[in-house]
């Protein structure tokens, strides 16, 4: 029989999150049943719960960094045993069996993966996320979190990680790369820990010198402020990848002088509205304009266990489920250093 679960959950695009409860699935045969601990407040959560990015089905229970330990798991899961460990990300299913979930990008499911909320998972019904007590996952989208990592702090790495590690890995950010990155918030600062773990030079772009101290503590070998008027034409041409992690619209074609030939800049941060470029940007140092978005459960993998070798963590303030919509109002303002993570034990 399914479970029910204390939640917190979005009624409306206008009304503050409520405490609720929801059904959980019962756990078949390949599905592990998690006891949450943490979950991350991700912007995406916002943009969601308040039908920015499309018309929603209300009520929805959003979270989708969710950190955890095995409670129970079906007959026949062979990965994971009760009491280890473990988190959940962006997606919770997918074909697995198209050509890019075949090679571990199930982010690019020909079919559509399935969200970790605001989904329709295989059995039809809504999937909710991480903003409750437990959750239900088949056992080849549940990730291990290595034992250096403390679930608080491993919360956000299930998007905010993720998403700039596979830009990172799949643009070659390494020693002898220089790497820009624009914005120094939730998914900059594990932009700028994760650049300099891979041995690249990392420099921050942000508005002011206000975050100096931090971007200097987490990696960065420079910082500049974007609102200096010559700072674009100082830096022009010196980066070999510009990873923007800001979700607001940028002058496009300012940042793409900034980068060498050959060189890239991706989009992480998802804008408002459409954004334009002058094609004179990119022909005359060969230079390119991309996006990324987040990465498979093996990438995803890979990057939890190469932030627990190079002991890297998210920056987070833990909240209680009763500050949630406090903490929605902040991330907006860009009032958090630098991730909020709900502590589900508190779920009235």
């Amino acid at each position: 029989m399914p479970t029910t679960v204390k939640a917190y959950a979005a009624t409306s695009a206008t009304e503050p999150l409520v405490p609720t409860t929801i059904e959980r699935r019962d756990v078949g045969p390949h599905d592990v049943r998690i006891d949450i601990r943490y979950c991350g407040v991700c912007h995406s959560d916002i943009h969601t719960a308040r039908g920015e990015w499309g018309a929603m089905n209300y009520p929805i229970v959003l979270g989708h960094e969710i950190a955890g330990v095995v409670a129970e798991v079906g007959a026949e899961v062979t990965r994971f045993r009760v009491g280890d460990r473990v988190g959940v990300g962006c997606l919770v299913d997918s074909c697995r069996e198209c050509r890019y979930c075949r090679r571990g990008d199930e982010q690019f499911c020909a079919e559509g993966y399935v969200e970790t909320y605001s989904g329709t998972g295989r059995d039809g019904r809504p999937t909710q996320g991480g903003y409750a007590e437990a959750i239900v996952v088949t056992e080849d989208f549940v990730l291990r979190i290595p034992d250096p990592i403390a679930l608080d702090v491993a919360a956000p790495l299930l998007c905010a990680g993720i998403t700039v590690y596979s830009p990172l890995r799949h643009w070659g950010a390494g020693p002898g790369t220089r790497v820009a990155v624009v914005g120094l918030g939730g998914l900059g600062h594990m932009a700028v820990q994760l650049a300099a773990a891979m041995g690249a030079e990392v420099t921050v772009l942000s508005q002011s010198l206000k975050k100096q101290e931090d971007g200097l503590r987490l990696g960065a070998a420079h910082y500049a402020a974007t609102s200096d008027p010559d700072a674009f034409t100082r830096l022009a041409a010196s980066f070999d990848l510009v990873v923007n992690t800001v979700s607001a619209s940028v002058d496009v074609d300012r940042y793409l002088s900034l980068l060498a030939v050959d060189g890239t800049m991706v989009n992480v941060g998802i804008p408002e509205h459409p954004v334009s470029l002058d094609v004179f940007s990119l022909l005359m140092r060969r230079v390119s304009y991309a996006a990324s978005n987040i990465g498979g459960i093996r990438e995803t993998q890979e990057m939890l266990d190469f932030c627990a070798e190079h002991g890297i963590a998210a920056l987070v303030e833990t909240i209680g489920a009763e500050q949630i919509n406090e903490a929605y109002e902040r991330v907006v303002a860009s009032d958090v250093r630098y991730r909020f993570v709900v502590d589900t034990s508190t779920l009235a």
